[in-house]
């Protein structure tokens, strides 16, 4: 959701950057000349307002000495083609809404291209597989597939304003992706610009290609490190025809990691099971109520789909279940209903903004088994740094967002929440989990790649970044530390 965005990062830090030119004007004058006057802008103005993203924490940032606005593939090929001869970094974006600084500049000499405009897009009905520019937005291409009967499931916070380009780039998450997968499941195919222009194809609109290695599946998820999509092949699949959604409220936390181990080896596979606990729920009743309770320690959100009559069936098991665990269980009557309940966790990151002025968001992943485990030790830490942490997230797929509150006036405060994340990341990666399930690694979570990966594995992508992007030019400082 867009009031989900913290734009303190754009306003700080237009006070404290100066607007002093920092590309030689030759080199601004050749990208102008190689892609037009409108399609390269340099004014300090719009500089700084392509300088920042969602991203909450203070970060590493520069102002771009430009930023471009290509309208086709031909106009990307020509940037990259200057870019590589002129040494300039490159700094994709989508639409800004990612949160771990993946779209940031962070040199003065480099420039951020903006797909905006690269926002056309054609859907093949009999083949159920779209064409699409990677600045169309997430949710104006659901609306449409959806009026055809079609359903494209990736659904990030982000989606009513995020770019399929972006969650490309990030591989791109949300509560359906539990059923349905993350948005690597529906590229079929890439055409993407490599390094000195050159163009690559990749994949191809079928489900079956088992030709060669999976370059598509490698460039999805790469942050924008290896080259700029320039066109995604998009799979397709029919809409559900039935939704219903149900509320179970919990005592005790441990049973809600049994409840969704229990619920996922029932035989109904839901397409959405969100997760809040006890300070999510009160934040949201603060904030927007609608009348959940604030004395239970956590609450689930379970919505499954599918043909009517197998929705009401399986609704009904999930509250069964749910129910002989102690869980009471509310089951929405209406679609009216069943959005009252989801406003609750999409109104979260708005309601935590009026807790303290300072917060990190981490998006750790835990194997499903070890949930009862996890979570009340995710309390144990935010108790010895005593610290404000709000837990919600896609528990259905183990991928937790942990949210440390700090003020930002107290120093001390923040530094004892910088050091609280290490120990969080310690315990994803102690149950075999990972360090993200959907935010990426951007800038924020460099450091902690090479705790997953081990040196051998993180020197492999050490290589295939260089094989790329030999000068390190695409999104230079970005997931790996070179």
């Amino acid at each position: 959701m867009l009031n989900e965005i913290n734009y303190f990062p754009l306003f700080s830090f237009i006070l404290y950057i100066n607007s002093m030119e920092v590309l030689t004007n030759s080199k601004v004058e050749k990208l102008k000349k190689a892609l037009g006057e409108k399609k390269v802008k340099d004014s300090i103005v719009e500089r700084k307002l392509y300088a920042y993203d969602a991203t909450p924490i203070p970060i590493q940032r520069a102002i771009p000495s430009a930023v471009v606005f290509p309208e086709n593939k031909e106009d990307v090929i020509k940037l990259v083609e200057v870019c590589y001869e002129e040494d300039i970094p490159i700094f994709p974006r989508g639409a800004g809404s990612g949160l771990t600084g993946g779209a940031v500049p962070t040199i003065e000499e480099g420039i951020v291209v903006s797909f905006e405009k690269m926002d056309k897009f054609t859907v093949d009905v009999d083949n159920a597989t779209a064409v699409v520019q990677p600045g169309v937005i997430t949710y104006q291409f659901q609306e449409y597939v959806e009026k055809l009967g079609l359903f494209y499931p990736p659904d990030p916070s982000s989606f009513k304003y995020s770019t399929i380009g972006g969650n490309v780039a990030e591989n791109a998450g949300g509560p359906r992706c539990l059923k349905y997968g993350v948005t690597r499941e529906y590229v079929l195919g890439l055409e993407t610009v490599i390094k000195n222009g050159e163009v690559i194809r990749t994949g191809r609109p079928v489900l079956k290609d088992v030709a060669g290695y999976d370059l598509t599946k490698l460039l999805v998820g790469s942050e924008g490190t290896l080259g700029l999509f320039t066109e995604i092949t998009l799979k397709l699949i029919p809409k559900p025809k039935a939704r219903m959604t149900a509320l179970a409220l919990f005592d005790d936390l441990e049973t809600v990691g049994k409840a969704v181990t229990k619920i996922l080896t029932s035989g109904v596979f839901p397409s959405a099971l969100e997760f809040m606990d006890r300070d999510a729920i009160r934040a949201v009743e603060d904030f927007k109520p609608v009348g959940l309770p604030r004395d239970v320690e956590a609450l689930l959100l379970i919505e499954v789909d599918g043909h009517p009559l197998t929705v009401k069936e399986e609704i009904k098991e999930v509250g069964k279940i749910l129910e002989e665990l102690g869980a009471k269980v509310q089951v929405a009557q209406s679609e009216e209903e069943a959005q009252k309940l989801w406003s609750a966790r999409k109104n979260l990151g708005p309601a935590l903004g009026n807790l303290k002025t300072g917060k990190i968001n981490e998006d750790i992943v835990f194997p499903r088994t070890y949930l009862h485990e996890a979570l009340p030790k995710l309390r144990e830490i935010a108790k010895k740094y005593n610290l404000t942490m709000v837990v919600f997230g896609h528990i259905g797929d183990g991928n937790l967002h942990v949210n440390l509150l700090y003020d930002k006036s107290n120093k001390e405060e923040e530094e004892r929440a910088e050091r609280a994340v290490d120990e969080v990341f310690e315990l994803a990666l102690n149950y075999n989990g990972s360090i993200t399930g959907e935010h990426g690694v951007g800038l924020t979570k460099r450091k902690f790649l090479k705790w997953q990966f081990g040196e051998t594995g993180y020197e492999l992508l050490k290589g295939i970044k260089k094989l790329f992007d030999p000068k390190n030019l695409f999104n230079p400082g970005k997931v790996l530390e070179l």
